[in-house]
């Protein structure tokens, strides 16, 4: 995983124990979109900042609420 932080959080959604979170970072070739867990980068593709790339984001995450997925409590 990289050090670099990311510059948006698109969502949070957890179950259970688990934890998915939808990032993007920007570094000098553009941007990338990641799906990562505490301790892994489960998805990553580099993006447009397009309405049909964040409507995508939106089809994953409404995809994982179906499955049971919520919204983490506040800490």
């Amino acid at each position: 995983m990289s050090t670099t932080r990311p510059v948006a959080t698109l969502w949070q959604l957890a179950l259970n124990d688990d934890r998915l979170s939808c990032f993007v970072y920007r570094d000098p070739h553009g941007f990338e979109l990641r799906l990562e867990s505490p301790t892994a980068v489960i998805l990553s593709e580099r993006f447009d900042l397009q309405p049909r790339m964040l409507a995508r984001t939106e089809a994953l995450r409404a995809s994982l609420t179906r499955r049971g997925w919520r919204e983490p409590p506040p800490d």
